[in-house]
C-alpha cells in the first residue's frame, strides 16, 4: 500500500498543477481502485487473471469517473497481491489516507505559495 501512496505524494507535492494530482483524482482514483481490486480478488480465483483485470478495470473506472490517477492502478494490484478481501479497506485506510495526503499537500502548497488544488478548466 505504501508504494501507491508514495507515487501519489510525488504527484501532489512535486506536481500540484497536474490534473492527476487534484483532490478528486487522488481520493476517488485510489478508493475506486481499491474497490475494484477487492472485487477482482473475490470474483476471480486465479491471481494471474485477477491482477491484469483489476488494473484494467480500475483504469477504465477512473476514465469514466474522470479521476485518472496513475498510482491508483497500483493500489488495485496491491490489494489483489495482498489478498485483501474486506471492502472497508477501501475506505480505511485507502480513502482516509488519500484525504490526509490531500490536506497535507494543500498545507504544504499554502506554505510554499504554490496554488493547490487547481480549478478544472471550464
Amino acid at each position: 500500500m505504501v508504494d501507491g501512496f508514495l507515487a501519489s505524494a510525488l504527484l501532489v507535492f512535486a506536481l500540484p498543477g497536474s490534473p492527476m494530482a487534484q483532490p478528486w483524482a487522488v481520493i476517488a482514483g485510489n478508493t475506486l481502485s481499491a474497490l475494484v481490486g477487492i472485487s477482482c480478488f473475490h470474483l476471480v480465483g486465479e491471481p494471474l487473471l485477477a491482477l491484469p483485470l483489476a488494473a484494467a478495470l480500475s483504469i477504465l473506472g477512473m476514465f469514466i469517473l474522470r479521476c485518472l490517477h496513475p498510482p491508483a492502478a497500483a493500489v488495485a494490484l496491491i490489494v489483489v497481491l495482498g489478498e485483501i478481501g474486506r471492502y472497508r479497506y477501501a475506505f480505511f485506510p485507502v480513502m482516509v489516507d488519500s484525504i490526509l495526503l490531500i490536506l497535507a499537500g494543500a498545507a504544504y502548497s499554502n506554505l510554499t505559495g504554490k496554488p493547490y488544488p487547481n480549478k478544472p478548466p471550464s
